[in-house]
């Protein structure tokens, strides 16, 4: 009976129990070691020292290079170079893009079929120049006053002066392309062989007659150019402008807006426009057919 009492005792007394383990010597019987144990003391330590040796390992694993030896993870160093790559492609790319660019803009010069408003970094390209045409165009009112003015001035705009040369074009009625301070006159002896008008900038530049495109286009000296053959073998010749409204080959009627008063080119100090006319091929004084 006493044994089955025992086995019969709950859990909790057997871990109540105390144990000794004992190390004897085989021959002699002599005690060598001697170790008092309790079940519960050693399960909480021997618990502790899993838990302990688990943590370990972890941290061993997540911050020391050990981890590079476990399958899955990568290389610390591998990575660090393959963001450098992705960085580094990231910007030859951008760098390329700019080059296409440049590219596309000197080919485009170079065959004549540059578009205005392509170009960055030009003076008034960010303008919204839809709402400075439309105010430029005339009204009833406008109408009427100008051919009031055009009545009033066809006799004193076509000043011959004797020359034979422009007897062509004395008849003409020139419309003043911009109004403005004349800076520089034409002097042909200087080489200057049309007149320069100070303005504001941004600026309509108008249509001095009737006429055909046959250059528009952006040159270093002059900037974007615009050259317009009208009858009678007379071209008239507009520089420095900002932006051009038309293209080669475009039709344009006296008075319409074909461009805006700038600062583009080399030969420039400030915004105006450089205006010439030729005839026969011989370049003519403008102020002696309009007032500016």
């Amino acid at each position: 009976m006493p044994s089955e009492l025992q086995k019969k005792r709950s859990l909790s007394k057997r871990l109540q129990d105390r144990y000794r383990l004992v190390i004897l010597n085989d021959s002699s019987f002599e005690e060598k070691f001697l170790l008092k144990l309790k079940p519960i003391p050693l399960l909480i330590g021997v618990g502790a020292t899993i838990i302990l040796l688990i943590t370990f390992v972890i941290i061993t694993i997540a911050f020391t290079p050990l981890r590079e030896y476990i399958p899955g993870y990568s290389d610390t160093k591998m990575r660090r170079s393959l963001i450098d790559l992705a960085v580094k492609s990231d910007s030859l790319e951008y760098e390329l893009n700019l080059k296409t660019k440049y590219i596309e803009n000197i080919n485009n010069v170079i065959n004549g079929t540059i578009q205005p408003d392509s170009i960055p970094n030009k003076p008034g390209l960010a303008k919204d120049y839809k709402s400075l045409i439309n105010a430029n165009k005339a009204s009833k009112e406008d109408s009427i006053l100008r051919d009031e003015v055009e009545h009033k001035e066809q006799f004193s705009l076509a000043i011959n002066n004797g020359k034979t040369a422009t007897n062509g074009i004395s008849s003409f009625f020139f419309f003043t392309p911009l109004k403005g301070s004349v800076t520089s006159s034409f002097k042909a002896k200087d080489e200057h062989y049309g007149v320069d008008i100070a303005a504001k900038d941004n600026e309509a530049v108008k249509a001095t007659l009737d006429g055909t495109v046959i250059m528009a286009a952006w040159t270093t000296e002059t900037g974007f150019s615009m050259q317009i053959q009208h009858s009678n073998n007379l071209i008239s010749v507009y520089k420095h402008c900002s932006v051009l409204m038309k293209k080669t080959g475009n039709f344009v009627k006296a008075g319409e807006v074909i461009a805006i008063v700038g600062n583009s080119g080399e030969q420039t100090t400030g915004p105006h426009l450089h205006f010439e006319l030729w005839y026969n091929g011989n370049p003519i004084d403008p102020q002696d057919y309009m007032v500016f």
